[in-house]
């Protein structure tokens, strides 16, 4: 069984890396080609500029394609294989669907191991260079990453934004603190051209204070606030949460999304990082269960074209699942693993179906 096992990641596997290769760069290729003014225009004259947006570019589009890729490679394995009356000889030397899961879960962790690495750690390290260039999607985005760029601090229930920082925030510009009671209601709001850090103090100039129930304003030459700031932007962390490591993901929670985003937003997406490492067990345990209603080779074109459909729905259903789980509609850890958790539902029964045929 060693052997057959063997045999059987050998032939996934390769064309595992040859889908994923082929579709990445021809989705590279067409980002390239619609940003190609923009990305000469980075490093005019330069010869390597195009191949070093493609480099950084590429994890995230590896990682956008990888969970198809696993798919196709299942079904052209498994339609070859029914082709070739193989998948029959398999089912009588006692290899059920169940078992034949079992046997590729080497596989299935392996590309799993591969998107969680490309979201969780090459995305967050190659998204503030393209944030940097802003070029195609990143020229458009909410929030970058960079010393004149916004900041978002938190100090216990306080949030603090300044329009502009330097390099290790202790000098800020444009400043509003909005202090909150414990409930989270605002009680005051803090305008100041300027704050400078010293020690765990900071010292407010040209101070402006509001306050709640229409209460007269009040204005000062300097005041100083004392909270040990925690600052949202800290390397590649940025407000994007899809864009951020498990880690600080965890910052953020830790933080209560420091008035950036809800909490919620943060919990989904740090489920959404985990349960991306099970898509491609997923699509795995939903073809070999299907194949096996075709295994003596005919319907091949039906056999790949339910398995791209299931495929097609499982990632459609991804997506609005997580965006529900976004705007709070459901609980962060039902947005992230709804869909992994229903169509491994649907895969074993369809497994428990196929071996009882």
């Amino acid at each position: 069984m060693k052997i057959v096992a063997w045999m059987l990641i050998r032939m996934i596997g390769l064309r595992f890396i040859g889908i994923l290769i082929g579709i990445s760069l021809f989705a590279l290729s067409i980002d390239v080609l619609n940003n190609i003014k923009d990305i000469q225009a980075l490093r005019p004259g330069s010869a390597w500029i195009m191949a070093e947006y493609s480099i950084i570019r590429a994890p995230t589009v590896f990682a956008n394609y990888l969970g198809l890729s696993i798919l196709l490679a299942t079904l052209l394995s498994l339609t070859e294989l029914s082709y070739r009356n193989e998948l029959v000889a398999l089912w009588g030397i006692g290899v059920s669907p169940a078992r034949l899961c079992i046997m590729l879960l080497p596989l299935a962790f392996v590309a799993g191991g591969l998107q969680f690495i490309l979201n969780d750690s090459a995305i967050p390290a190659t998204t503030p260079q393209l944030r940097d260039w802003g070029v195609g999607d990143y020229g458009r985005d909410k929030l970058k990453v960079g010393e004149k760029d916004p900041i978002w601090m938190r100090s216990g229930p306080d949030i603090l934004r300044a329009g502009s920082a330097n390099t290790d925030s202790t000098k800020l510009s444009d400043v509003i603190i909005f202090r909150r009671d414990a409930n989270g209601l605002l009680r005051e709001q803090i305008y100041a051209h300027s704050a400078t850090l010293a020690g765990d103090r900071w010292t407010l100039t040209d101070v402006q204070v509001y306050y709640r129930d229409n209460l007269q304003p009040n204005q000062l030459a300097t005041l100083v606030y004392s909270g040990a700031m925690k600052p949202a932007q800290a390397g590649a962390r940025s407000g994007a949460p899809e864009e951020m490591s498990f880690l600080d993901l965890s910052y953020f929670i830790d933080n209560a999304g420091f008035g950036i985003r809800p909490v919620w937003v943060y919990e989904t997406w740090r489920h959404k990082r985990v349960a991306v490492f099970f898509n491609s067990l997923v699509m795995i345990a939903l073809c070999i269960p299907l194949a096996m209603r075709f295994r003596r080779g005919g319907g091949l074109g039906a056999l790949f074209a339910i398995g791209v459909g299931l495929g097609f729905l499982y990632f459609i259903l991804d997506g609005l699942a997580l965006t529900m789980g976004e705007l709070g509609f459901v609980a962060p850890w039902l947005a992230a693993w709804l869909s992994p958790l229903l169509f491994g539902l649907i895969a074993v029964l369809m497994a428990l179906k196929a071996e009882n045929v």
